[in-house]
């Protein structure tokens, strides 16, 4: 078994730093189309089988080794088990989001955004393969279908076997020196165990503290075990838990376990994996016949906008304008509270004081149930509001439009929302 070695003074933070920012420079492109949430998770019986005994390894030098890894080339088997303490999405995609997403009009189920919410919640099976940042597949195995979304070089391809529709989108940043990666749709959250990882070693500072917590078996591979904590309380996340491989230094396996207790909300990791070159073959795509083909630029022409602003003004009653809707420089007075772990957003909302809770009747069933489970009335110095919790994040919208939002618990918002009244 590895130490339980601390990388915690201030100095080590410092290294810790300089370690991240080359380790983002080798991250595994494997293109997973979901969320922030979608997540990889193993089967404890499938990922456990016996701690090896490897030579000991601080924590700086495991960062180093996952820095250092150049891993570019991989196959395997992945499951997704996310448990974030959302109610089952059921048909909620479908009430929130008009067909071939919210843009509206005429659509293609085979669309990467179309799959997003699906792996936000429950377990899922599926293949990946990767050869560089320009060849990258997956596939979502399901009871009688498969869904596959393939990069190879400048083509996007997406598959939907249930309903035998085909997504097809041009990358047009791939092989042009512009400065940033190449990214096919549904490749902008984090997707690998790596990917994961790298995202928690950039919140590590001085309010973190990150060991060695023994060793580990993952998909068959020798594995030292990374533990990541915040040294504050009030933060919804208790540990994580990345498994290094012992020779190659690419993660295998993130898992973050909420302070609340329980098992996993987010569980990523390989059931097998093979970091051989793939065949070429891998990421070739031939229409299958009879198959409808939607290509991307199709669903931003046509009555695609028009339907998505259409699509806000029925769900909010007609109350806003398109105006009211934006990027983030649309939220006014945008500032952090607090640092670390315990750091939370805090902003106007577009349509302040304007905003209101939807009725029965506004929404659809599902959508309703949703809002609901998720919502808890609240009363403070700061007067009445609404948190919409999560396992992990929580958000606390005051009745006058006020947002504070972070991975902190309730009691920490309604604090921070007091002080800042």
């Amino acid at each position: 078994m590895a130490p339980n070695d601390s990388a915690e003074t201030t100095e080590e933070a410092k290294d810790l730093a300089a370690g991240r920012r080359k380790a983002a420079r080798y991250i595994v492109p494997v293109a997973v189309a979901g969320v922030a949430a979608a997540t990889i998770g193993l089967v404890p019986a499938l990922a456990a089988s016996g701690d090896p005994d490897l030579p000991d390894i601080t924590a700086q030098k495991l960062i180093e080794k996952i820095a250092a890894s150049e891993t570019q080339q991989l196959s395997g088997t992945v499951k997704i088990k996310t448990d974030l303490g959302l109610p089952d999405f059921g048909g909620l995609a479908e009430s929130f989001v008009p067909k071939g997403g919210a843009g509206g009009g005429e659509g293609s189920s085979a669309a990467p955004e179309s799959k997003l919410m699906e792996l936000a919640s429950g377990s899922h099976t599926l293949r990946v393969a990767a050869d560089g940042p320009e060849k990258t597949k997956v596939s979502i195995l399901e009871d009688k279908a498969e869904y596959s979304l393939i990069h190879n070089g400048d083509e996007v391809w997406a598959y939907d076997s249930a309903s035998n529709e085909v997504f097809h989108a041009k990358d047009a940043d791939a092989g042009k020196d512009s400065g940033k990666e190449s990214k096919a749709p549904g490749e902008d959250l984090p997707q690998t165990p790596k990917e994961f990882a790298d995202e928690a070693l950039k919140a590590a500072d001085d309010t973190t503290s990150i060991t060695v917590g023994g060793t580990a078996q993952v998909a068959g591979r020798d594995a030292y075990q990374l533990v990541i904590k915040p040294k504050q309380s009030g933060s919804t996340i208790g540990s994580i838990k990345v498994a290094v491989d012992a020779e190659n230094g690419t993660p295998l396996k993130f898992t973050l376990t909420p302070s609340s207790g329980g098992k996993a909300a987010i569980d990523v990791g390989f059931t097998k994996v093979d970091f051989s070159k793939p065949a070429a073959s891998t990421f070739e795509f031939t229409v299958p016949k009879g198959a409808k083909v939607t290509e991307a630029d199709e669903l931003e022409k046509g009555n695609g906008a028009k339907g998505h602003e259409k699509f806000k003004e029925e769900f909010k009653g007609g109350e806003f304008k398109g105006e009211d809707f934006g990027g983030p420089e649309d939220f006014e007075g945008l500032n952090v509270i607090g640092e670390g772990w315990n750091a939370i957003a805090k902003f106007e909302s577009p349509a302040g004081s304007d905003v209101k809770a939807p009725k029965d009747g506004d929404v659809p069933p599902e959508a309703q149930n949703f809002l609901d489970a998720l919502g808890d009335p609240v009363k403070g110095d700061f007067g009445s509001g609404t948190v919409f919790k999560t396992r992990l994040v929580n958000a606390l919208m005051t009745d006058d439009g006020t947002v504070y939002v972070g991975a902190v618990t309730k009691d920490a918002l309604v604090k921070a929302a007091n002080e800042g009244k």
